[in-house]
């Protein structure tokens, strides 16, 4: 069966952040994620991560000024080098505290730049973070994001996500498939996961509309969960919803929907 992991970056928010791992724990939980890490030391993680037995499955790469709307800068031809450090910094987190993936967003197209111009920025700023990650044992995520709720987000389905994976070429490069993003986007969950299972190495959830928790919306995430223990998914399912009526009511979902 499949293990559920708990975003500290969506749930658990009324919380400080490192409070949250105890709120994980205490809520069956035996790993977490987020999307940034780095507004905190390493070992207060770290003291965190071990007094709660919980795993850290994965975090993001930096990806610029989040606060003013930024949502990556991979794709960006003119930040090539802040990029650069950012993969030193998110490395340097990952191996400290025994993450073994990390994800990367593409960003959304600068003004004026093609997207020819970001595909090529975008792959070759993948070939450099897969080339450091790969030396530690790390693998690099990438994952498509609708672009209703972020507009000129560049990577926006899984075949182009796929399409560009092939073209880096590096054997650490993975499939981050996020349920929400690609119901919105181009829905055949099932057939999809099941057609790249070799390439999909983490999966979150959260239902549409509202990414709210599963049970919430139109996916049917009951039969959703039976046909990945049926492909035999063996990744992590990362919970990055936002909870419709606070954290702890909102967990009702995993008994009528996720049966271990």
């Amino acid at each position: 069966m499949t293990k559920l992991a708990a975003n500290l970056s969506m749930l658990f928010t009324e919380f400080d952040f490192l409070e949250r791992f105890n709120a994980a724990s205490d809520a069956g939980f035996d790993g977490v994620e987020c999307q940034f890490p780095y507004a905190h030391r390493i070992d207060d993680i770290a003291h965190k991560l071990s007094s709660t037995k919980l795993q850290l499955i994965l975090h993001n790469l930096p990806a610029g000024n989040w606060e003013k709307g930024e949502r990556g800068i991979a794709c960006h031809p003119n930040r090539i080098e802040e990029f650069k450090l950012g993969v030193d910094l998110g490395l340097r987190y990952a191996e400290a505290l025994k993450v073994k993936q990390l994800n990367c967003l593409a960003g959304i197209v600068p003004q004026g730049v093609s997207h020819l111009s970001a595909h090529n920025t975008f792959v070759d700023n993948l070939r450099y973070a897969a080339e450091k990650l790969s030396v530690a044992g790390v693998r690099l995520l990438i994952e498509p994001i609708n672009t209703f709720d972020i507009p000129g987000f560049f990577l926006s389905t899984s075949k182009q996500a796929i399409d560009i994976i092939n073209v880096a070429d590096f054997d650490n490069i993975f499939l981050q498939y996020d349920i929400y993003h690609m119901q919105r986007m181009e829905g055949e969950l099932i057939q999809t996961i099941k057609n790249n299972l070799d390439v999909i190495k983490h999966i979150q959830v959260a239902d549409n509309p509202g990414r709210f928790e599963p049970g919430t919306g139109e996916i049917n995430f009951k039969n959703l969960f039976m046909q990945l223990d049926e492909m035999s998914y063996d990744g992590w399912i990362g919970c990055e919803y936002k909870p419709k009526n606070g954290t702890f009511a909102g967990l009702s979902w995993r008994a009528e929907h996720y049966v271990e």
